[in-house]
């Protein structure tokens, strides 16, 4: 099985990826500049920012090609050389070296580099969800190599997200109920969600894009044994019994697993973890505790990478950016209905 592809690839994206590095390994838009979301016009989106990551096999040689051809693009940094770089990409924060507020071919830019090895265990085991949770929602596949293990990574990842919010969800729900489960795993416990970002964006995500979600998981909702999902009507139907979970449990990825453990297992009892998924399983609070360890690895990837951003970025840029962050939360929360006062 293989990810679903959302749309043909527009000339735009095309030749935005042709002024960059052509050894990628998977290359994806995604974002309010890509897909329209709730509360934005088709002139507005012309305008916005657009998001790209760039997975790499090499990132040395990648980022050696990249300063020849786009030096600008990168902040004080670039002083350090392509080593340094590759080294600030892979050992801080999720991974992930982003370039931001560029402008190519009369659109900004922002453009994040992430080694392959470090994508396909994020996309497997949600080491900091940070990627991983990016592409549990719609994206633009502009480029992919025929890698067989990153291919199984992506949809694995899917699945991942299905079956995490099968153990949040009741037993009867929505297909809009599901999709906002999904859309809403990588920000929980975003600290950004607090500050920074428009409080409505899962809800404006998920609304105006629900087919999109649908050709994502709509095959991996169909062969799931443990679901009934009726698309006709949009309900689905999941088992809630202990046997039922505990299997959803076992199948989590790695990271989570282990934080559901240190969460439930108090220090000193060293129990397995298949003993400690059992007890969560038979537990009323079971989704709870999943979407606690769920924000545990999503805080701390998104206060170190947000951290070194202002090192990749630099501080105009930084304050730059965080400004819009701040403008677009502010029209969100302008485009909120008053509620009516009672008498």
């Amino acid at each position: 099985m293989t990810v679903p592809a959302l749309q043909n690839t527009s000339v735009i994206y095309r030749r935005i990826l042709s002024q960059f590095p052509q050894d990628i390994s998977l290359a994806f838009a995604y974002g309010s500049g890509v897909f329209k979301q709730q509360g934005t016009s088709q002139g507005q989106m012309g305008k916005n920012m657009v998001d790209f990551v760039f997975a790499v096999d090499d990132p040395v040689t990648w980022h050696t090609m990249n300063l020849l051809q786009n030096r600008k693009h990168y902040s004080v940094l670039k002083l350090l050389g392509p080593r340094k770089i590759s080294s600030i990409q892979s050992d801080h924060g999720a991974g992930v070296y982003y370039n931001t507020l560029v402008p190519v071919d009369g659109r900004v830019i922002k453009y994040g580099v992430i080694s392959t090895e470090s994508l396909i265990e994020d996309l497997m085991h949600w080491k900091t969800l940070y990627i991983a949770g990016r592409l549990h929602k719609p994206v633009k596949m502009l480029a992919q190599s025929d890698n067989s293990k990153l291919r199984a990574a992506l949809v694995g990842n899917l699945k991942s997200a299905v079956t995490a919010s099968f153990l949040m969800l009741p037993e009867s729900f929505s297909e809009e109920d599901l999709f906002l489960q999904i859309a809403g795993l990588s920000y929980a416990g975003d600290f950004r969600m607090v500050i920074g970002e428009d409080k409505s964006k899962v809800s404006n995500i998920v609304q105006d894009n629900m087919q999109h979600f649908r050709i994502l998981y709509t095959n991996i909702l169909q062969d799931c044994p443990q679901v009934v999902y009726k698309p006709q009507q949009g309900k689905l139907e999941v088992d809630k019994s202990p046997e039922g979970q505990f299997v959803q449990l076992m199948t989590l990825p790695r990271t989570l697993q282990q934080r559901i453990t240190r969460l439930v297992d108090p220090p000193g009892k060293n129990r397995d973890v298949e003993e400690i998924l059992l007890q969560v399983a038979q537990d009323p609070d079971c989704g709870a505790v999943v979407q606690q360890a769920i924000s545990s690895i999503v805080k701390t990837s998104s206060i170190t990478q947000s951290a070194k951003g202002i090192a990749t970025a630099g501080m105009w840029k930084s304050v730059s950016y965080s400004a819009k962050k701040l403008l677009k939360m502010w029209r969100g929360w302008r485009r909120k209905p008053s509620v009516p006062q009672v008498s």
